[in-house]
């Protein structure tokens, strides 16, 4: 009798041992299962906070472009630390792709980028705004709350802290009454606001801006790019793509012009010197200075 009960013990034993290690295989599972889960659909998620050192970019001989057609040839140059600077160029000449190679999104067929003190959540890009669907439903809070997508992810809702910092975002840039609104309600301008509302909220060290201003009435691009000029201040390196020389010459302290390739790349009025323009292929496009509408610096 005794032997039987001890028998039973043990076999009690056993079961409870085999059921504590099938647990612990199914939890690990689990936690496998879920970090690939995270990585397939969640890849962006980096709850860290962005670095605040300054940003710097170095270009070796870059190229790039779509197919069989070379639309960068050769790029090699520096962004300094801190710098605000103007990318122009004709029609074709590669602008919007280094801004894409520049953010990770394109490859360069050649050459080498170097990121000095960046991380890629510390890069915010603001692609042209065709480039975006704008008949997703969703909200301009929800929309400036994205900003902050690596800090919650895919499957984590975002803090109280955040909304309050969006309602902030919209407030600066004169957009908090559209709060509720469809993003895809908007005027053109009234959409630019908003993504520099996502740029606030996103904190990003490094900016690459692919024709900010495009569409947009005088009070928005005076106000958007004082925006840009406080942000300078504070030390961030901001990289925008402009057509508008004299908001170039005006408000921006070094400009590439592009042509496919370097054509000057440095001061902004040595760059837009008349020589280079003819060799860029814009002879007619000397720039108009836009200081006394551009009170960008409060007296």
């Amino acid at each position: 009798m005794g032997e039987t009960v001890g028998i039973r013990h043990r076999a009690a034993a056993a079961g409870s041992a085999g059921m504590t290690w099938g647990r612990r295989v199914v939890a690990q599972a689990a936690m496998r299962g879920g970090r690939l889960v995270r990585s397939t659909f969640d890849g962006g998620y980096a709850p860290q906070p962005v670095a605040q050192d300054a940003v710097a970019i170095a270009l070796e001989g870059v190229s790039a472009g779509y197919g069989a057609a070379h639309v960068l040839e050769d790029i090699t140059g520096c962004f300094e630390p801190g710098s605000l600077t103007a990318v122009v160029g004709p029609n074709g000449a590669g602008k919007s792709t280094l801004l894409s190679v520049l953010a990770g999104l394109r490859q360069p067929r050649s050459g080498t980028i170097r990121h000095h003190g960046i991380t890629p959540a510390a890069i915010g890009f603001l692609p042209q705004v065709d480039a975006i669907d704008r008949h997703y439903p969703i909200s301009v809070l929800e929309f400036v709350a994205l900003g902050r997508w690596a800090r919650f992810g895919a499957f984590r809702t975002p803090s109280y802290d955040l909304m309050a910092e969006v309602a902030a975002a919209l407030d600066a840039v004169g957009m908090r009454d559209a709060a509720t609104a469809r993003i895809g309600e908007l005027s053109v301008g009234q959409f630019r606001r908003v993504l520099f509302a996502r740029l606030i909220v996103q904190g990003a060290r490094l900016l690459l801006l692919d024709e900010p201003f495009g569409g947009m009435d005088a009070k928005t691009t005076v106000d958007l790019l004082a925006l840009l000029q406080a942000w300078h201040r504070e030390g961030r390196t901001i990289i925008a793509v402009l057509h508008d020389l004299g908001h170039v010459g005006s408000a921006f302290p070094s400009t590439l012009l592009l042509a496919r390739r370097v054509i000057a790349w440095g001061d902004t009025a040595a760059s837009l010197a008349p020589d280079n323009l003819a060799r860029a292929g814009m002879a007619e496009a000397a720039p108009e200075p836009r200081i006394a509408p551009l009170r960008l610096v409060p007296s």
